[in-house]
């Protein structure tokens, strides 16, 4: 575990490191750039569909350094984003990850969605799941498809 000598930052680093791993798991991939990455364009892309005071609420539940790179970039005034379909949210996700990552976009947005669901409150996922199209809502693991 990396020690910086402050318990909160250790935390967050230890925490931020799980989530990645778990991405990892799911995309079957030792490699953290793409976990990152993952994780990183999956969150802006839900961010930018919410309202600003959801994506704030939400944002709220999200380990302090996975808050942070959710935040960054933000322009609260261009949000929510109007994707209807579940192809087109993987489309935007598509669009922001790195070149040169070897991953298939539907399985990095449903690995993000299924580490959330796993690691943060249930009812708060349900919240957020309950505001997307219901196309976008078998992204999610089973148990939110019907929130």
């Amino acid at each position: 575990m990396t020690t910086t000598g402050l318990d909160t930052f250790d935390t967050t680093i230890h925490e931020t490191n799980a989530w990645l791993k778990d991405i990892m798991e799911r995309l079957k991939s030792d490699n953290r750039r793409l976990a990152y990455s993952t994780l990183r364009c999956t969150l802006h892309a839900l961010r930018d569909r919410l309202t600003p005071e959801s994506a704030v609420h939400f944002g709220a539940q999200l380990p302090m350094l996975v808050r942070g790179f959710y935040y960054e970039g933000w322009r609260p005034s261009d949000t929510p984003t109007n994707e209807k379909h579940a192809d087109d949210f993987i489309d935007r996700v598509d669009e922001t990850l790195p070149a040169g990552l070897d991953v298939d976009p539907e399985a990095a947005v449903v690995a993000a969605f299924a580490v959330m669901a796993d690691r943060l409150d249930a009812g708060e996922i349900a919240k957020v799941v309950r505001q997307l199209p219901r196309d976008m809502r078998k992204l999610w693991p089973e148990s939110f498809h019907g929130a």
